[in-house]
């Protein structure tokens, strides 16, 4: 069973971990997203997701949020979910979501959040009731 994400929790972590709690969350995303999608040629260890985030000085959570929501895009409308942003959404709401004071930032994260708890939810719910590995 995969635990959802509660947007509240992460920006209150992020803000009392001084931003440690985002390298925490994406570790986990990572794993999880792995998880529910099994083997689609996009795997990515969450390690090494955390040491190209380390190396870029943070400009990989960009890519990696662009990348990962068009992931959960495709796994939702593979099994009839619904998911009206994709990775281009998440983009723009982090990257130009700076010119509102930053809030536009952590709409993206919301959307994010919000979509990869309706696949979370799905994956669950049919691990319940058939036991496969993957949606």
């Amino acid at each position: 069973m995969i635990e959802q994400r509660n947007f509240w929790i992460y920006l209150l972590l992020n803000i009392v971990t001084c931003g440690f709690y985002s390298w925490y969350f994406l570790y986990t995303t990572t794993r999880d997203l792995n998880t529910m999608v099994g083997d689609d040629g996009r795997n990515t260890e969450p390690t090494t997701v955390l040491l190209l985030t380390l190396v870029t000085c943070g400009f990989y959570t960009y890519y990696w949020y662009y990348d990962q929501g068009n992931r959960i895009k495709a796994l939702a409308d593979r099994n009839n979910i619904t998911c009206n942003e994709n990775g281009t959404s998440y983009l723009l709401w982090m990257l130009l979501g700076w010119l509102i004071c930053g809030i536009g930032y952590y709409v993206g994260i919301y959307l994010f959040i919000k979509n990869l708890n309706e696949l979370i939810s799905a994956y669950n719910a049919s691990q319940y009731n058939s036991g496969s590995q993957t949606m």
